[in-house]
């Protein structure tokens, strides 16, 4: 029934974050039309987590070694805005983006749901 995932970050400094994700995550894209461009993200999965307050989305990417992710994007430059913390199911840090915001980075220390080739 469903394709993929279609995630959207809206951001005041839109320019500045696709060359981010570009040049510094080394994410494919493709121009849909105008210079707007899609990034190909790897395989997703969804998690539903029980929380008292309201409903709200979170971006992770996984990595498989995220100590080994850190170190490879910190010696680009990138910010690592919250140290590796082991949540049990996951090890999990933040980077900073150009317009300020945080990404999560993940590594699962659990079964995932990814089908890899």
């Amino acid at each position: 029934m469903f394709i993929g995932a279609h995630a959207i970050l809206f951001s005041q400094k839109a320019d500045e974050l696709r060359a981010f994700l570009c040049d510094v995550l080394e994410l494919d894209s493709v121009d849909a039309g105008h210079g707007w461009l899609i990034f190909g993200l790897p395989p997703a999965e969804l998690a539903v987590h029980p929380d008292g307050g309201p409903t709200r989305c979170e971006l992770y990417l996984m990595c498989d070694d995220i100590h080994a992710a850190v170190e490879r994007l910190q010696g680009k430059g990138v910010e690592i805005t919250r140290p590796i913390a082991d949540q049990r199911w996951g090890l999990v840090t933040a980077i900073r983006l150009p317009d300020g915001s945080e990404l999560g980075l993940y590594q699962p220390q659990h079964p995932t749901a990814i089908k890899r080739p």
